[in-house]
């Protein structure tokens, strides 16, 4: 894939990093609130700014703790974004001045070979100007007075990064990748989106760096590490042909009774917009803990959106009794899920990577079966014989006719029945002719949309 210069921004937690990402990206991206260390993952988006063109990392707030705490482990996630970067943002809080946490950012970072553009945010007005001024102690030229909240500065940011942004361009020889935007359903299929979803503590984070085969994202013992749903492009490769995958992290979603915390909403809704914007999503389950009544109503929330859902059983090595475990799952998905038959289940093991191709190879299974079209004439054989082998009924002495079928989309797939009275058919017929389509057409697995519509007659009047 071709790939644009990549810019990250660096800086003590509550500077305004992420509003600063907010504002490049044209999108409310990552989580901001008034309190310290939200951001915790590094976050990546496509960042804009009058017409330069780049990639911009979100990092979490550098603090200096020891590697085996959180805050630790967030700053090792840091200080790898930089120096991956083709350059680096450091801001700092112009109102709060240089604090000495700023001084030994700087330090490492004029140890690092990153070229290091200083910015002093909420430099607006009177109270900007004296961490301005001490700003120029940190040793890095022209600092430039910003404001991320209200957008001052943006020319002097243009002007600092272009020369970077253009010498990447040039040097690589090719033009960075077009933005993303809502896609077409009749448009050929891109890379796969893939969201892993589920309880906290679940793996869901240690699942991805197991695939993609790197310390990615940041993982440990405690729950709820993930609070932004962290998007990771990955490249995975079956049979010699490499397949395009776009991997979401998202936060563990506890039982909405348990929620009080206004960051853990704002995690949940960033989950579930992960959800609402993925083709194929991963409920992943805690093989040592089963199947609970949240992972159930996470999977509802899923196939109500219309996507393609997979269950993964996780931790599945050290799994006690794990054939009754297994059967138990899927006898209580078949109950709870029964608005969809065949949902698929797995197990797999994020520590050591069992069953992680079986589990990429069923997504990209699913996702077939999820944007799949049928022809009408195929469609309208196999409707008159359902119709002909179980008439509808006759409420009220009342005849109830069916007369054709069209898909009206895919993804998921959308079906429309024209008829008559078909307002007074049953809710158990239309379960039947949804069964018939995920026997006969093949849509095992996937949630299936049937509508009905009456066809006008001309006498009603």
């Amino acid at each position: 894939m071709a790939r644009s210069a990549t810019i990250a921004i660096v800086g003590r937690p509550n500077v305004g990093k992420s509003t600063l990402f907010n504002r490049l990206v044209g999108k409310r991206l990552a989580l901001v609130d008034d309190q310290p260390g939200v951001t915790r993952d590094r976050r990546e988006g496509d960042g804009k700014l009058l017409g330069l063109e780049f990639r911009i990392v979100d990092t979490a707030g550098f603090e200096d703790h020891d590697a085996a705490t959180l805050p630790g482990r967030m700053r090792v996630q840091t200080e790898k974004a930089v120096r991956e970067a083709d350059a680096a943002l450091f801001m700092i809080d112009g109102r709060a001045g240089v604090t000495p946490l700023d001084e030994e950012i700087a330090r490492w970072l004029r140890s690092e070979d990153t070229p290091i553009i200083l910015i002093v945010n909420k430099a607006e007005g009177k109270q900007g100007e004296t961490g301005l001024m001490e700003s120029y102690a940190l040793g890095f030229d022209n600092p430039i007075a910003f404001s991320a909240e209200h957008g001052e500065g943006v020319v002097d940011l243009f002007d600092a990064l272009r020369p970077i942004v253009e010498a990447y361009d040039a040097a690589e020889g090719e033009a960075p990748p077009a933005p993303e935007g809502d896609e077409d359903e009749d448009a050929p299929l891109g890379p796969m989106k893939l969201a892993i979803v589920g309880r906290p503590n679940a793996g869901k984070s240690t699942l991805i760096n197991r695939m993609i085969g790197e310390d990615r994202l940041i993982t440990g013992p405690e729950a709820g590490i993930t609070r932004d749903s962290i998007r990771v492009d990955w490249q995975w490769e079956q049979d010699g042909e490499v397949h395009e995958i776009q991997l979401f992290d998202t936060a563990g979603m506890r039982k909405r009774a348990k929620v009080q915390d206004k960051l853990e909403k704002l995690s949940v809704a960033d989950a579930l917009h992960a959800v609402d914007f993925a083709e194929v999503v991963v409920l992943l389950l805690d093989a040592t803990k089963g199947l609970e009544a949240q992972d159930l109503r996470i999977a509802d929330r899923v196939l109500q959106e219309g996507r393609a859902l997979i269950v993964a059983l996780n931790k599945w090595d050290i799994a006690e009794d794990p054939s009754s475990l297994f059967n138990g799952v899927r006898a209580a998905l078949d109950d709870g899920l029964s608005q969809v038959k065949g949902v698929p289940v797995l197990s797999i093991s994020g520590a050591t990577g069992k069953g992680i191709d079986t589990l990429v190879r069923v997504a990209f299974e699913q996702r077939a079966i999820w944007t799949n079209r049928v022809s009408t004439a195929k469609l309208n054989r196999w409707f008159e014989g359902a119709v002909d082998a179980n008439p509808p009924p006759a409420p009220g002495g009342k005849r109830i006719k069916l007369r054709y079928i069209t898909q009206a989309r895919t993804r998921p797939p959308t079906f429309v029945v024209f008829g008559t009275r078909t307002d007074a058919l049953p809710g158990s017929y239309e379960r039947y002719l949804v069964n018939g389509m995920r026997k006969e057409l093949g849509f095992q697995g996937v949630p299936v949309r049937l509508n009905f519509r009456n066809s006008r007659n001309p006498y009603d009047e």
